[in-house]
């Protein structure tokens, strides 16, 4: 997005006559510097003192804080600044406030206002080193304690690792200081101190959360995340639009492909380019079939970890059938790099279509055994039923989406309320629970299965023909047959391998897509080169994931375990 520097009170004006019903443009006159808009995307530059007055005003209209990131432009007076994206779903709207920061220059924390800016803010402070003030706990998130630097700022290099030297036993003293405060250690004289993870089952080797109990009811938890934190957005700045792509296959391993079109979708929107028919029905399938593996994974996964063992080797016969698809396409199973800016890399071979619709019946087959065995299980519904519920406005403050969202009682859905890829064709339900327990998240996405395999079925009998990527020369390679039969094919193939796609300078879009476990959401900033300036990956279960330990306040022990399950953490997407 190019912004155009206007007055403070045109920008207002402009900005005010775009949201009437919230917005006056004599409250914003001396608080917004610049507006822009492009697309779906309104944008407001702010000051610093002026933030929390503009973000009180904005939570009037856009009820969600998606993202908290920062930018590191070096070159400028203002080298550091942090931008905000807000959404309201229900209209189909989006904000982006950006707050450009002078050396030494603090923020304040928007946490009163939007409890999802903690996580977010916590990893601006640890990426970048921003200081938000009054924060009720700002320290550092994805890096460890000892971590010198701030590792996405330009002048940090991408290869400088750190490793950790203290042992982990040795940071109890730490931890307890942070957890309960350096003052009040005598809280914990007649209480419980117990670590879980990250070498726990529950937490599959990657999560690891500290609780304090008393008998066994929590009455406070700490979580440390980190452990497959591998800096993709640093990555990115270090590799072309293209070679991003496999890099995206590691954020949600478990739905893959998911990530591999959203990312594709954004640097397509950041260049006016729409992908052929054929293509966005056959990421609408790979979308689906991947939503319901992921589903199956969470379910199983957690009914394991409750003791229901059955049910794993069910929805992992089902997720089977659905690699063996992937790899006949291209080759892979678990990581596919299946598209390409402007379409797919893969064309459907000869059968898939057939052989797509068996998995679907496996696949359905596998959700009526896991029904059968799970859903009036009372044993099951004990564990489930009342543990960890959220109300709707507690979940958008925290910034849920998707299943955890659905399963509270907010009908949002990114493929219903800002349909891309053709969605708007398709007849499907949105599936919502009413008290947002585990219970209802596990319901919710058994009959996301079902309603998933509903639309790759519409898709597969309404399939396109005609080409799977744009001709497009910024995007795509000519056909083989150009590229051996002339010198023009072969120059343009080479210098498209050699330049790779190169966005006008200054472009900037973010671009949502519904994830399995809700808003995936990149953020990329153009410089006119062949790699981003600035890549954000909003991920999903890092939203859900900050709200656990107010969560299990009150719970027991046990209880921990049920709702790690039904929030579906993938450590590759929490923590990038």
């Amino acid at each position: 997005m190019r912004e155009e520097k206007i007055s403070a009170p045109t920008a207002a004006a402009s900005f005010a006559a775009r949201h009437q019903q919230h917005f006056s443009s004599s409250a914003l006159s001396h608080k917004a510097s610049s507006s822009a808009y492009n697309h779906d995307e309104d944008a407001l530059i702010v000051s610093p003192e002026a933030l929390l007055a503009v973000t009180k005003a904005v939570h009037r209209e856009f009820p969600f804080l998606m993202d908290v990131c920062g930018v590191d432009y070096p070159e400028r007076e203002q080298p550091s600044e942090v931008v905000y994206h807000f959404a309201n779903p229900e209209q189909g709207k989006r904000l982006r406030v950006k707050v450009p920061l002078a050396p030494e220059e603090t923020l304040p924390s928007v946490t009163s206002i939007y409890k999802a800016a903690d996580w977010f803010e916590r990893e601006a402070y640890d990426m970048f080193g921003i200081i938000f003030t009054g924060h009720p706990k700002l320290r550092r998130i994805l890096c460890h304690e000892e971590f010198v630097g701030h590792p996405l700022r330009k002048s940090y290099q991408a290869n400088h690792n750190q490793s950790l030297s203290t042992p982990l036993e040795h940071t109890f003293a730490h931890e307890q200081a942070a957890m309960v405060g350096a003052k009040d250690q005598d809280y914990l004289a007649d209480k419980v101190w117990i670590n879980i993870g990250p070498a726990h089952p529950a937490t599959h080797g990657t999560l690891r959360f500290m609780a304090v109990l008393a008998g066994e009811t929590i009455e406070k938890v700490d979580v440390e995340i980190g452990y497959l934190h591998r800096c993709f957005e640093k990555m990115a700045e270090t590799h072309t639009y293209t070679q991003v792509i496999p890099y995206t296959d590691r954020l949600n391993y478990c739905s893959a492909p998911m990530n591999n079109n959203a990312w594709c979708r954004t640097i397509e929107k950041m260049l006016g380019i729409i992908a052929p028919p054929r293509a966005q029905a056959m990421r609408v399938i790979l979308d689906e079939f991947s939503r319901c593996i992921d589903h199956f994974v969470c379910i199983i996964t957690q009914a394991l970890d409750l003791g229901g063992f059955t049910n794993f080797w069910l929805g992992m016969r089902a997720r089977e059938a659905v690699y063996t698809l992937f790899e006949k396409l291209c080759g892979a199973r678990l990581t596919v790099s299946l598209a390409r800016v402007g379409g797919m890399g893969f064309n459907l071979p000869l059968g898939w279509e057939k052989e797509a619709r068996e998995v679907c019946k496996i696949i359905l087959q596998a959700q009526d055994e896991i029904h059968i065995l799970c859903t009036n299980n009372r044993i099951f519904r004990k564990r489930m039923e009342g543990v960890t519920a959220i109300s709707v406005p507690e979940a958008i403050n925290w910034g849920f989406t998707g299943p955890c969202l659905r399963a509270a009682g907010a009908p949002r859905d990114l493929r219903k309320d800002q349909p891309y890829s053709g969605y708007e064709h398709y007849d499907f339900s949105i599936p919502i629970g009413s008290t947002g327990d585990c219970y209802d998240r596990y319901l919710v996405r058994m009959e996301e299965i079902k309603q998933s395999v509903r639309i790759i079925e519409q898709a597969l009998s309404h399939l396109p023909g005609g080409p799977i990527i744009v001709d497009d020369r910024r995007v795509a390679t000519p056909p083989k047959q150009e590229v051996y039969g002339n010198i023009e094919g072969l120059m343009n193939h080479f210098m498209k391998i050699i330049n790779d796609i190169q966005p006008p300078v200054g472009e900037e879009v973010y671009h949502p897509s519904e994830g399995a476990n809700g808003e995936v959401g990149f953020y990329v900033i153009a410089d006119g080169s062949s790699k981003p300036y600035r890549v954000k990956c909003r991920p999903p279960c890092f939203a859900i994931f900050q709200a656990f330990p107010q969560l299990l306040k009150g719970h027991m022990l046990a209880d921990a375990i049920a709702a790690l399950g039904t929030i579906n953490i993938i450590a590759g997407e929490l923590d990038r």
